[in-house]
């Protein structure tokens, strides 16, 4: 065994011994580690300089107790976590979830797999994640601010716009940033916007932030398509979930001229085969946050069917936007037998580790997430930039700006798979450009 994978062998051995029972977390470094034989091999000095040991492990994982009032008067008690893996690059980036399934193994997976999310975007930010076990799902204004008021109190201890800048993330939308960023300013006394991104346009947020994931990952759809004999325009697109990256990446696809058929949310997919109306669909799970049966009783001449995988679907372009490790194996079977030539995914880690093998061993054009779903970390990276100089661009700045980030990120995978002797494999050119770009950082500044 050579000493490079060797090193990579020893690497993810130390991740299962130290981490037992986090499997999502053991997946995304595993999913990462697999890319980077030849790019060890090729440069002994990430060996010598312990960079496979230092950057499967946290820089700090904090903690804490979150109590808050609800409006029955009970005092209830979650758990909040912020780990900030790396900051090499720059202050830690990455979304703060709220949700029932928040626990530390997520949030790890989604810390380490932001640090190359980020490196990619060429930006100069770090990777970091945060969150808690808190829903806000049935939950009035009352209650989603008293927590938010509880969790930040603690929280800003740790934050700070050079030092650690979290965003939104699922269950953490323009409502709770702003809860959260009013408490930060009681708490430090300090208007200090850059320390938080998605914020509201009129005190600080950028336009097209709300967008930008799913704008982002159509951009990079399309980059992908440039050398192939099919385009968006005419596609029929499946699209998983009805949140925001969802309906902003059907939106961009059915602009570029796709259609987009279906989409999905925890009780079942609906199928419009005159393509989804998506003001409908705005309406009923952003404004009301209603289930896909009721875009369906109203819209009328489509299928609701409950309990289901959108994946079996007929398309042409699967977009994962949901959660992860939502698109499985057999799932995966489905897309390719039913003509799918193309997934890229949405959300963070969709596609199993044996999907991602099938899609590959059926030839089907694959996005990774850290590349794909990029467009919102890179968007908040702008309303940073906006926010240090006091500035608010455009709405069309701030999407030319983000179309180009998209542009580039895909050139940059592609032509890392190419040099590396992977044409074509987008997973393992995102993997080791990110890898790369944070390993000579570590290698530059010593070993802290």
């Amino acid at each position: 065994m050579s000493d490079a994978d060797a090193a990579l062998h020893d690497a993810l051995e130390t991740v299962v011994a130290r981490n037992p029972g986090q499997r999502l977390f053991r997946q995304a470094v595993h999913e990462v580690l697999e890319s980077l034989a030849p790019v060890v091999k090729q440069h002994p000095e990430y060996v010598e300089g312990g960079i496979l040991k230092r950057i499967i492990e946290p820089e700090r994982v904090v903690s804490f107790r979150v109590p808050w009032v609800d409006d029955s008067g009970v005092i209830q008690v979650q758990r909040g976590f912020r780990i900030q893996f790396s900051s090499d690059l720059g202050p830690y980036k990455g979304g703060l979830r709220f949700h029932k399934s928040v626990d530390e193994d997520t949030l790890k997976f989604l810390g380490f797999e932001q640090v190359f999310k980020n490196a990619l975007t060429g930006l100069g930010l770090g990777g970091g994640k945060g969150g808690s076990d808190f829903d806000p799902h049935g939950r009035s204004d009352g209650e989603v601010m008293r927590f938010c008021q509880s969790f930040m109190a603690e929280l800003a201890h740790h934050i700070g716009a050079d030092l650690d800048v979290p965003a939104g993330d699922i269950g953490v939308g323009a409502r709770e940033i702003g809860y959260m960023y009013g408490q930060y300013r009681k708490v430090t006394g300090r208007n200090e916007a850059g320390v938080i991104t998605g914020k509201g346009i009129g005190y600080g947020g950028s336009w097209a932030r709300t967008e930008a994931t799913g704008y982002g990952l159509v951009y990079y759809v399309r980059e992908m398509l440039r050398e192939t004999d099919f385009s968006l325009e005419g596609s029929r697109v499946v699209v998983s979930g009805s949140g925001n990256v969802a309906l902003y990446a059907a939106r961009k696809a059915t602009q570029l001229g796709a259609t987009v058929v279906a989409c999905s949310d925890s009780s079942g997919y609906v199928v419009d085969e005159r393509g989804l109306d998506l003001d409908l669909l705005a309406d009923v799970k952003d404004v009301r946050r209603e289930r896909l049966s009721v875009y369906a009783q109203e819209r009328g001449d489509c299928e609701f069917v409950e309990g289901r995988p959108v994946w079996e679907v007929r398309c042409d372009i699967a977009l994962p936007c949901a959660t992860q490790n939502e698109l499985d194996g057999d799932a995966a079977r489905t897309l390719a037998a039913n003509g799918c030539r193309l997934v890229a995914e949405g959300a963070n880690m969709p596609c199993t580790e044996e999907a991602v093998e099938v899609i590959h061993e059926k030839g089907i054009l694959f996005g990774p997430a850290k590349a794909a779903n990029a467009g919102g970390v890179a968007t908040s990276g702008l309303e940073m930039r906006q926010n240090a100089g006091r500035l608010q661009w455009d709405f069309e700045r701030v999407d030319s700006e983000l179309d180009r980030i998209m542009t580039n990120i895909y050139a940059t995978t592609a032509a890392t798979a190419e040099e590396y002797g992977m044409p074509g494999d987008l997973a393992a050119g995102a993997n080791i450009a990110g890898f790369r770009r944070v390993a000579d950082a570590m290698l530059a500044q010593g070993v802290i």
